[in-house]
């Protein structure tokens, strides 16, 4: 899509809280070049993770080599396997050495993390490199907000084993 109202996130939008990122993430687009191809859809569903005690979080057990990328700066992708064969895509957030990242849970007809990842052939290739078009993979602001009134909020899914971080009103989706 071509026009004068697409913005490409910058590290700087990124380089802010989480749960603010994470919401305003809602009605952007995943954009992703590869071999030639764009693929694009609008994020429909992400959930944040944030801070070192967060139980939920891959940080909890503090800086490791999975986990370096979230201490780092904001705007860099942190992609990782779950089940030994899908993709998570996160995008990592707030200031360097604050591990903080937002998950993309679903976008426009694709629903799930590993899903996200098949549709726009997202492999841990990824993890580590800016959100920016030399990498292949980005964010735009292509003008259209979402309506506070379709935004919702809810726990984040599949973290039960968090304790009292599973109920982290975190997860958030357009209705």
């Amino acid at each position: 899509m071509a026009g004068k109202n697409i913005k490409i996130f910058r590290a700087d939008f990124f380089n802010r809280p989480t749960l603010l990122v994470a919401r305003e993430l809602l009605g952007k687009f995943l954009v992703r070049k590869i071999n030639g191809r764009i693929i694009s859809g609008r994020i429909t569903e992400v959930e944040a993770y944030i801070g070192s005690k967060d139980k939920a979080s891959h940080a909890l057990r503090g800086k490791t080599l999975r986990t370096e990328v979230m201490f780092g700066k904001a705007g860099h992708w942190y992609v990782y396997l779950i089940y030994g064969i899908y993709c998570c895509l996160n995008i990592v957030t707030e200031k360097e050495g604050y591990p903080a990242a937002v998950l993309v849970r679903s976008v426009d007809h694709t629903s799930g993390p590993g899903r996200v990842c098949k549709k726009f052939e997202i492999t841990r290739g990824l993890n580590k490199k800016l959100a920016d078009k030399a990498s292949g993979l980005w964010i735009e602001d292509r003008g259209a907000e979402a309506r506070p009134s379709q935004i919702k909020r809810g726990k984040r899914i599949g973290v039960d084993y968090a304790g009292e971080w599973k109920d982290r009103p975190w997860r958030f989706y357009l209705k």
